[in-house]
């Protein structure tokens, strides 16, 4: 490898002779270099990924870049998000074991991750956009949320370490700001890097010149950036999904920051949604109400999954300072109706943040493919704005949609409407 002060951004050309000596990857690959594939595959906004292929086996290598590839140099980045994913990984594979591809070797100077190659996964946003199906996808993705929330945090964690863990991944400051502005701020005024579809004007300047709304998507902004109630992947989201047609892993946490329990299942929520909105662009007539019908049905399983693993742990695991036995078992009181109140909570900052991630991911600038496919722009303008005035109406009753039923009839009533 190089020296340690040598950064260099990996090419598919010099990658073997910079590479071959690290143990993990020649044990994994083959020690030979000439008999390695190198294939550059894209990875969404930020990194350079590879796949290193040998006649030993096959391995990932993702190296962050030090500007967002997006946008390109003019956008600097700092390297130190390779070591939050680094650290995210390593505890999530802790949390929830299997729910993360293995981590093989990290090189901290060179910002370097070599890790599990998941074949044949496949980033799940394009299985929703392609009409395919994933076996247990609901159950798996609300065990990972609740695995992740409860035991990142003081329900589970001793103070002293959870504390550490907070002042250790407060050092990612450069990441979660990028969310911080194009997540919760950009999407409700004119910022620079803002797109949007021609003919959404209307719906876009009703949603900016919403005071109310506004405040509301503040306050929530203020509950993630100020607390700090658990490790939360930060962009969970179809695609930083991998998966089979009954397997799947959850990738890519450099947006790792300690955060509200509800974020990561909000976002996740939304990107769901989105999915759902778009499939009248993807589908034939004859497939759609059925593949409909399988998306919301993935996210019923989800939130479901997520508030009986959450209760299970809550029951079996609850060794942090919160909610101490002491407070509750031990005098004869059940702590079961303090876990509900808990997921009430958990559930409203959800949705909030749910119906902030459908506006983002339609106005700011990093949208999702599953309207960026979409050709024709009439179509494509109509099911924008359906997700637009979804995910206000959600952020404006986040705190009063009573159960998961009404959030799903929500959604299939504004499939059905023509908002602009």
């Amino acid at each position: 490898m190089d020296k340690p002060d040598q950064y260099r951004a990996l090419t598919p050309e010099e990658l073997g002779a910079r590479l071959a000596a690290v143990p993990a990857i020649a044990e994994r690959v083959g020690a030979d270099p000439a008999n390695w594939k190198v294939q550059e595959v894209g990875d969404g906004n930020l990194n350079l990924v590879f796949i290193v292929e040998g006649p030993l086996g096959t391995v990932i290598v993702k190296q962050a870049l030090p500007y967002v590839r997006l946008v390109g140099d003019s956008w600097p980045l700092p390297l130190y998000r390779a070591y939050y994913e680094n650290h995210a990984l390593v505890r999530q594979a802790e949390r929830d074991p299997g729910a993360v591809p293995e981590i093989y070797h990290f090189d901290e100077v060179q910002a370097l991750i070599v890790m599990e190659f998941l074949a044949p996964h496949k980033i799940l946003r394009r299985k929703l956009i392609d009409g395919e199906t994933v076996d247990g996808l609901g159950g798996f993705l609300g065990r990972f949320c609740a695995r992740t929330a409860f035991r990142g945090s003081e329900l589970s964690m001793k103070s002293a370490d959870k504390k550490q863990d907070v002042g250790l991944f407060s050092g990612n400051v450069e990441i979660p700001a990028i969310t911080e502005a194009l997540v919760f701020t950009d999407p409700y005024f004119g910022a620079e890097m803002n797109h949007h579809t021609e003919g959404l004007d209307p719906v876009v300047e009703q949603l900016r010149s919403d005071a109310q709304l506004k405040a509301r998507v503040q306050r929530l902004l203020m509950k993630f950036a100020s607390n700090t109630e658990t490790m939360v992947h930060g962009d969970l989201h179809s695609g930083s999904i991998m998966s089979t047609d009954s397997d799947s892993r959850v990738i890519d946490p450099e947006f790792v920051q300690y955060g509200p329990m509800g974020f990561d299942l909000g976002m996740l929520t939304a990107n769901f949604l989105m999915a759902y909105f778009s499939q009248p662009a993807h589908r034939s007539a004859g497939e759609l109400e059925s593949y409909q019908d399988w998306i919301l049905a993935v996210v019923e399983e989800t939130l479901a999954e997520f508030d009986a693993e959450f209760r299970r742990l809550w029951d079996t695991e609850r060794t942090g300072m919160l909610y101490p036995a002491s407070l509750f078992e031990d005098q004869g009181h059940a702590s079961h109706e303090a876990c509900a109140a808990l997921l009430a909570e958990i559930r409203a900052e959800a949705l909030g943040f749910c119906g902030i991630e459908m506006h983002r991911r339609t106005l700011s600038l990093a949208h999702n493919a599953d309207f960026e496919d979409i050709e024709d722009t009439g179509l494509k303008r109509r099911l924008e704005a359906r997700n637009l005035a979804m995910g206000a109406d959600l952020i404006r009753t986040a705190e009063t949609l009573g159960n998961t039923k009404e959030l799903l009839d929500l959604a299939r009533l504004y499939n059905a409407k023509d908002v602009l």
